[in-house]
Formats: C-alpha cells, structure tokens, sequence
C-alpha cells in the first residue's frame, strides 16, 4: 500500500504539470484566435490599408501567440526555452529539409502582401485556378469559385505561377463577335449594334463603342464588337448584349446564319 502511494506521489508533479499543460494550451489557443480577430477587425476598419494586410498580420499574430503557448507548455515540463534554442540550432539543418516547403510558403506569402498581385474580394485566376480571393495568411491563399467552392492553394505555389486579376482595374473591355449572313446589309447590322450598345448606359462613352467587320468566314460576315464598361458591370452586360443584339437583328431582318456544309456526292 505504501509503494502505491510513493509511486503515487512521484508522479503526481508529472500530472499536474500535465493539467496545467492542457489548461494553458486552451488558453492560448483562445488568446491567439481572440487576439487574431482583434487585429483583423482593427486593421480593416481602416480605410486607408489593404484588407489583404489585415488577414496577413491576424495570421501572423495568432501563430507567434501559438508559439509562445508551446514554449511556455515545454517549460512546465521543466524544457527551458534556451535548452528548446539550442536542440533547434543543433538540427537547423535536418529542420530546413523537413519544413522548407512550409518555410517557402512563408517567404512567398510575405512576397505576395509586399508586391500585392492580389487583394481580397478581387476575381483572379491563378495556376489556371479561377476565384474570389477569400483570404491570405502565412502560409496559403484561399479562394472561392463562382459555384461556392472553397479552394486552399499554398503561397508558395500562388507566388510561382502567373496570376492573371481580371478585378485590378476599374474598367474592362467587353469583346464579342456576331456573325451575319452573306445576303445582309453589313452597315445596317453594325449600327444596329452600335444602337443597342449605346441605349445601355453600362457602356462607356469614352472610349465609345467600337464595331467593324472583322472576318470573312467560311459562311457568315462576323462583326467584332469592343465596348468598355466598369469592372463589375463585365457579365451583366455581356449576357444582355447578347439577348438585346438577337432581339434586334430579328427585328431588324438581319440574318445570324446556321454553319453550312456541302455534301458531294460522286457518280459512276
């Protein structure tokens, strides 16, 4: 009976510094996720800095308050943080091989906050992967397609590749191209166009809307048509050009032709 309360004893340090471990993990993993919504919300209720910025510094803010967790964690079990510096300068080597990955994900991410190719809210494809930017932390970018889905690409990768931002400007130009039959009065079909364009108060004025016959094809005269209009204007527009320029060449008696094929037919 006695054995058993020494060996009770001798571990009963073991076990409350193991409460008190876990108490101070869910405590700091609180105080990082609190402290991290406290600087996001501050930073972007500024109006003069970036909201990429904010999710950059919330990020970071919440992992340096996750390490200090770990280190104070290491210490109750009586790992002094200068034993934990000297075990991780002994194995920087082996710990760079390890987490270089990660490490490069870092350095990308600090690249992309510096040099900003992207911000949040802004429409971008990146690698060929088409999304809203949602969020950029220190370690991955994360975007959301038209249909909601959610899409994690590290920085490392985003940094690496061509990012193509169809939300960096203001304005966009729209092209589209109709196609009309042989027998059509071409003038006649491009002020129809010019019309319709000029009714939508989406399109610019400056630079005005601009129509010309473009290509002969093999069955239609096509018309290529470049309108510029505000960013976010870009597909409503472009749907109803499409409806509105149909509705009026029908009108109008303006032809679009059906593709034609020629059927030889060889006799003996």
């Amino acid at each position: 009976m006695e054995d058993s309360m020494d060996q009770v004893a001798a571990y009963m340090p073991l076990l409350i510094n193991a409460a008190k471990a876990v108490v101070v993990l869910v405590i700091g993993w609180m105080l990082a996720g609190f402290l991290s919504r406290v600087v996001r919300k501050r930073i972007v209720s500024q109006p003069q800095i970036d909201d990429t910025i904010g999710g950059f510094a919330a990020s970071i803010v919440r992992w340096l308050v996750l390490l200090v967790t770990f280190i104070a964690v290491l210490q109750l079990f009586g790992i002094q943080a200068t034993s934990l510096v000297a075990v991780l300068g002994a194995g920087t080597l082996a710990i760079g091989l390890a987490l270089q990955g990660t490490l490069s994900d870092v350095a990308a991410g600090v690249m992309l906050i510096i040099f900003r190719p992207y911000k949040i809210g802004q429409f971008v494809d990146i690698g060929g992967t088409s999304g809203t930017v949602k969020d950029l932390n220190i370690f991955v970018t994360e975007l959301v397609t038209p249909d909601n889905v959610q899409i994690i690409m590290p920085n490392g990768q985003a940094w690496g590749t061509v990012v193509t931002n169809y939300s960096a400007h203001d304005t966009r130009r729209l092209d589209l191209t109709f196609g009309i039959d042989y027998g059509d009065d071409a003038d006649k079909a491009i002020q129809i166009i010019l019309d319709v364009a000029n009714a939508d108060e989406r399109v610019h004025k400056d630079p005005e809307p601009w129509v010309r016959v473009t290509n002969l094809g093999d069955s239609s005269v096509d018309l290529g048509v470049r309108l510029w209009c505000d960013a976010g204007d870009y597909w409503e527009l472009k749907f109803h050009m499409l409806k509105s320029v149909k509705e009026a060449f029908d009108a109008g008696g303006v032809s679009i032709p059906y593709p034609h094929s020629v059927e030889i037919q060889k006799t003996g």
